[in-house]
């Protein structure tokens, strides 16, 4: 027994990589490190995970993966302790982690400038309510609200966006002091409605929270790549696909305000928690302000991603469905009829 609590201990790390949550095939849920295929970065691929154990916002370990040979006991092998497959993606946390999410509008320059908008001299700031987060992969529901009515056409968009999760609490802090309070980055999905957003909006116009707030319009993932991996969130690649044609490629260098600049401005007098996320914002290429756009229809497939971060695929589902879908462990589980 001390020979194996002795190889326990040492199987454990306190650093990570690419944290993910999911369900395992003993229908447990687990947070751990992805163990990626060869030839891969993009932990949406990823088949195990090593164990976290404790909370990644503290302290936590992360199990190492051994040889069987390294880990027995009585005849009986210990790997199962430290790793375990995942049958099933989840968002890499429980929505009820996070207390806002908080994203940037018209944060790219060609962007602003397709949408016929003036460039900001702050970043615009909205908020998505947490029971819009999802999984990187599943259905994006279009209940009977946001689908064509008569002469009011169902106008889905998509937006590919650098996901920032914030590590500790920050509270008018400095663009210097920024990155410091970063647990690390993924890719995310703003799913918007247009029709919503520009045609209803009102005035003054857009009206973002009805176009781009219902359940499930905000997949994420597929894991929490941290800092030790992406040092610099200013220089990835960012892309959209639709049903595999490339709309959206672009890079982050090309943002108005970077991370740490957003960071610090949202912490301006309202305080950034542990858990909370920011969208930040989507490259030129969507369907907003094409003389003759192509909005997104049932069944359409829509894959965003980063460079080093992996990928978010999610199909634009529709439903008539009078029942919520959304937990607050899981996320968005499905689309209900």
């Amino acid at each position: 027994m001390r020979i194996v609590l002795s190889l326990f201990a040492l199987a454990l790390s306190a650093s990570a990589e690419r944290i993910v949550r999911f369900v395992s095939d003993d229908g447990q849920i687990y947070t751990g490190d992805a163990i990626l295929p060869e030839g891969t970065i993009d932990a949406s691929k990823s088949t195990s995970a090593r164990v976290i154990q404790g909370d990644i916002f503290s302290n936590f370990t992360v199990t190492q993966e051994i040889k069987a040979s390294d880990c027995c006991f009585g005849g009986e092998l210990y790997a199962d302790l430290f790793v375990q497959n995942i049958s099933s993606l989840l968002a890499p946390m429980a929505p009820e982690r996070t207390r806002t999410v908080r994203c940037v509008g018209f944060n790219y320059a060609a962007h602003a400038e397709e949408a016929n908008i003036t460039i900001p001299d702050f970043p615009i700031l909205f908020f998505k309510p947490w029971t819009a987060l999802a999984p990187p992969n599943g259905p994006v529901p279009v209940t009977e609200g946001y689908q064509t009515q008569g002469n009011f056409t169902s106008e889905m968009d998509y937006e590919s966006e650098l996901v920032v999760v914030i590590s500790k609490t920050a509270y008018n802090i400095t663009v210097d002091q920024a990155l410091d309070h970063v647990l690390g980055y993924a890719a995310g999905y703003d799913v918007s409605h247009r029709g919503w957003q520009i045609d209803r909006g009102g005035e003054p116009q857009p009206q973002y929270s009805m176009g781009k707030d219902a359940d499930g319009w905000a997949p994420w993932g597929p894991a929490i790549v941290t800092k030790d991996i992406i040092p610099n969130p200013q220089n990835l690649s960012i892309f959209a696909k639709v049903n595999g044609v490339t709309m959206q490629n672009d890079t982050t260098a090309n943002m108005l305000f970077g991370v740490a600049d957003l960071v610090s401005f949202f912490s301006m007098g309202i305080t950034l928690l542990p858990g909370d996320i920011i969208y930040t914002g989507t490259p030129s290429g969507v369907q907003l302000g094409k003389a003759d756009p192509i909005w997104l229809v049932n069944g359409d497939v829509v894959e965003v991603g980063l460079e080093g971060l992996g990928t978010c695929t999610s199909t634009i589902t529709y439903s008539n469905a009078t029942e919520s879908a959304f937990d607050p462990v899981l996320g968005f589980t499905g689309v209900k009829e």
